[in-house]
């Protein structure tokens, strides 16, 4: 199918349904083509499991307390200093 710029620009959604549906566009400036709209094809991101097997490995220590001078760091320098009480639980749960 051909279309004139000024239709391709004004009804723009209705070429564009075709060449969903596989049709190919041809747009034309006085008769003469210019440009072709086409559908983009579609291709499903393969990644396949385990294509980073070995490249890690999760330290056995990976949950342990941080030290306290790494801890000092996400309080501004100093560590807080903390109660006998759980900090952040509401009371009466």
């Amino acid at each position: 199918m051909q279309v004139n710029v000024h239709q391709a620009k004004t009804q723009l959604s209705a070429p564009l349904q075709r060449v969903a549906a596989g049709e190919e566009i041809t747009i034309a400036r006085a008769g003469v083509p210019i440009a072709r709209l086409v559908a983009v094809e579609s291709r499903p991101a393969v990644r396949p499991l385990g294509i980073d097997r070995g490249r890690f490995e999760v330290p056995e220590d990976f949950d342990a307390p941080l030290p306290d001078e790494v801890l000092a760091g996400f309080y501004g320098g100093e560590l807080p200093k903390v109660t006998g009480k759980r900090q952040g639980r509401r009371q009466g749960r």
